[in-house]
């Protein structure tokens, strides 16, 4: 930012109307000359005025400024400095409520709601350059496309940053039988048919809550990191086909197979080789027809 000051020096004095003044000057055409008792010497050099220094001249000459840098190792202070850069590119009338993690496999996660936006981003981008931080803001205002590729970019050239981690095996209690339906008998068929059993993972029911009115139902998970496979209890009913909780098995079971693949910032756990196959599955139609049907039954519990 370029500044103009005032200048302090003295400037040549300009009368008030009506009065004479000692010094000539062009303002002052009435001036009076000073007499002088030396002739003058036209050989003499012309006189050359020098410039009065300005307070700003006279000063004392100061230490220069130094800039204050964040330490490399404060987190905190460095957590605050990007959050305010964020903030640099949020519309106005938001917010934005930034969270740092150490987790390793999802390092961006974006909830926008009305009154701001919801942030939890890697440890990574810490001291990450202006350019990332603008890619940054514009994915999570923008979802921009360009933008998700520059901090995709940006995630494979720091992999080294994520923490690889063992993490403890957790006390599971498999429980496969259930009233009406088991989940090894299911899970052994489908590994013979289709994987050639060759798929290692262990299946069981999800623990029993209260049943009561929800939005929405997840029929079926797979834990990546125990190669574990829960199935909502809400299916162990009697007049729930068993071709459908095959056809629930057997989705799970694809997760065993493919593979996650990260775009941008993104993680696809359906890719289109996982849908192919899963489309190709013999009661694919069926089932999902039934799902359809039976939706609204299976979420009041």
């Amino acid at each position: 930012m370029t500044r103009t000051f005032a200048p302090d020096s003295l400037g040549p004095v300009t009368p008030l109307p009506g009065q004479l003044s000692l010094f000539p000057s062009a303002a002052s055409p009435h001036a009076l000359p000073v007499p002088s008792n030396s002739s003058p010497d036209p050989a003499a050099a012309p006189a050359v005025e020098t410039p009065a220094a300005s307070r700003r001249d006279l000063r004392p000459a100061a230490a220069p400024r130094q800039a204050r840098l964040v330490p490399a190792d404060d987190a905190a202070a460095r957590e605050r400095a990007l959050a305010v850069a964020l903030k640099l590119y949020i519309p106005s009338g938001k917010g934005l409520e930034l969270t740092l993690t150490d987790n390793h496999y999802s390092m961006i996660s974006v909830r926008r709601r009305p009154d701001g936006y919801r942030l939890r981003l890697h440890n990574m981008f810490l001291g990450a350059p202006p350019r990332t931080v603008r890619a940054l803001a514009r994915y999570v205002v923008h979802n921009d496309r360009r933008a998700s590729q520059l901090l995709g970019d940006y995630i494979e050239r720091h992999q080294h940053v994520i923490k690889r981690q063992e993490r403890k095996p957790r006390q599971i209690n498999v429980r496969t039988a259930g009233q009406h339906h088991d989940l090894q008998a299911l899970f052994d068929s489908l590994n013979a048919e289709r994987f050639d059993g060759q798929l290692e993972a262990r299946i069981t029911w999800g623990p029993v809550t209260a049943r009561k009115p929800r939005r929405s139902i997840k029929m079926g998970s797979f834990a990546v990191e125990d190669r574990m496979i829960r199935i909502h209890p809400v299916l162990d009913q009697a007049d729930v086909p068993d071709y459908f909780i095959r056809w629930i098995v057997f989705h799970e079971m694809l997760h065993g197979r493919h593979d996650i693949v990260r775009k941008g910032p993104r993680r696809i756990f359906h890719t289109e080789a996982f849908l192919a196959e899963e489309r190709a599955y013999p009661d694919f139609e069926r089932a999902s027809a039934w799902e359809k049907a039976n939706l609204d039954r299976l979420l009041g519990g």
